[in-house]
């Protein structure tokens, strides 16, 4: 693993930012390429506008590398509270991976979230993205339940942390 990255710098923008939806692209050809089809997850741009979520994109160098987004999931309880916030849209370009951005975008995501008031993260992820499991389990997040639009997938994985 290189060194980790301190220069990138996490911008909140809305859900249609040219490059929010460059990345959001970007991670749907990934989702293509490991599970045969895009994620068909129903979101809508207002569940990413504050107070009920934020979206974010990092850059390197002016050049948009990663995103990351949480959303209220009031509806989501996890390790005994309901205040939740769910992890979406986490995405790295291969070019910026295994330097931290990722561990970054994810640190960012709880902070704001627990500004936020969620009282913990959830997130739902699937089998074939072992990056992605070990990154939230090296984290302090915990299998919990299905939830969400892939409950039933087989291949879904959903973890939990509290925010301190």
């Amino acid at each position: 693993m290189s060194e980790p990255v301190s220069e990138l710098r996490i911008e909140r923008v809305d859900y249609g930012h040219a490059d929010a939806l460059r990345l959001i692209a970007q991670v749907q050809l990934e989702y293509v390429a490991r599970y045969g089809s895009t994620d068909d997850t129903p979101l809508d741009p207002s569940m990413f506008a504050s107070p009920s979520g934020s979206f974010f994109v990092g850059y390197l160098d002016d050049e948009p590398v990663a995103s990351g987004a949480w959303r209220r999931r009031d509806d989501v309880p996890a390790l005994g509270v309901v205040e939740t916030a769910e992890i979406k849209r986490m995405y790295v370009v291969p070019a910026a991976q295994r330097q931290g951005v990722a561990r970054r975008m994810l640190a960012y995501l709880e902070s704001t979230a627990r500004q936020a008031g969620a009282d913990a993260m959830v997130l739902e992820t699937g089998s074939m993205q072992p990056e992605a499991i070990a990154l939230y389990e090296s984290s302090g997040y915990v299998r919990i339940a299905p939830f969400g639009h892939y409950r039933d997938s087989p291949v879904n994985r959903c973890f939990a942390m509290l925010l301190d």
